[in-house]
């Protein structure tokens, strides 16, 4: 695998694959890999195609009083995850490369980004908008793969690709979970033991909820004794809705694909998940 840390040396190696006649497919990620990193590679890996992974902490889409400073970084280990999987190059920008001195543009994507995280993390989706169309434009891929916990990001990285006729297939990859539920972050290494057994509580209040949906029963109830469920675990709960899974309206129609979201904060620790919502 090449480990690239320079614009030219990006530009170079991907011209070569293009040259050899290979799709190219990127896999952005803030480093910190676990398996659902790898289940991204996996899924991009096909005949025909490279596969350029990115590691940047971007310090545009932390708050204030975010945890840019305690983001996990494991330059080396990621390296290592990155070729076990078959990755065929990691970009790996310094942050004067990507934000040089008189760097004064961002990316702003209206709709799908001011409700749930929009609100919650203000400027958050800019700083997302804004790193991924510089990737974007860096790498110059066919397709890219985010994974599917992120689900609002995925929406927002879609309308901007849409809006700006960028050309680039956007792939969602299902949420990997630990055996008892709880989706794979970087974050989890945060909770501490007591915690992390509380958070499980998390993705059972959306399975119970989803379903609960699914077979007619009345939404804003629902939701309520999600938020309770969560409450009761010692959980500080920033939202849980029902949304449509394209638009993340609230109160989608019953025949449109949903999503239910949910953002809640364990301790310092602050976690997000969603399930999809079979339609009536």
């Amino acid at each position: 695998m090449q480990v690239i840390r320079e614009r030219d040396a990006l530009a170079a190696a991907v011209a070569e694959y293009r040259s050899d006649g290979f799709r190219v497919v990127l896999v952005p990620t803030m480093g910190a890999l676990h398996a659902g990193h790898v289940s991204l590679i996996e899924a991009a890996k096909r005949p025909g195609t490279k596969v350029v992974a990115s590691i940047f902490v971007n310090p545009r889409q932390f708050g204030p009083n975010e945890d840019l400073g305690r983001y996990p970084r494991r330059e080396m280990a990621d390296i290592r995850m990155l070729t076990e999987a078959g990755c065929d190059a990691v970009w790996m920008p310094a942050v004067d490369t990507m934000y040089p001195d008189g760097f004064a543009t961002t990316i702003s994507v209206s709709g799908v980004s001011e409700s749930f995280d929009g609100a919650a993390r203000p400027g958050h989706f800019d700083g997302v908008a804004t790193v991924v169309t510089k990737l974007f434009n860096q790498v110059r891929p066919d397709a890219a793969y985010f994974g599917e916990k992120d689900f609002q990001q995925i929406a927002v990285i879609r309308r901007m690709v849409a809006d700006l006729d960028m050309g680039i297939e956007i792939v969602g990859v299902p949420t990997q979970r630990e055996d008892d539920g709880l989706a794979l972050s970087s974050r989890n290494i945060y909770l501490d033991a007591d915690e992390r057994a509380r958070a499980v509580a998390l993705p059972r209040a959306l399975g119970v909820a989803a379903r609960a949906i699914a077979r007619g029963e009345n939404v804003a109830a629902v939701l309520d004794d999600a938020r309770a469920t969560l409450s009761a675990a010692g959980f500080e709960v920033d939202y849980v809705a029902l949304a449509d899974a394209e638009t993340l309206a609230v109160d989608p129609a019953a025949d449109r694909p949903r999503r239910l979201l949910a953002a809640a904060r364990m301790g310092s620790t602050r976690l997000i998940d969603n399930v999809p919502v079979d339609q009536g």
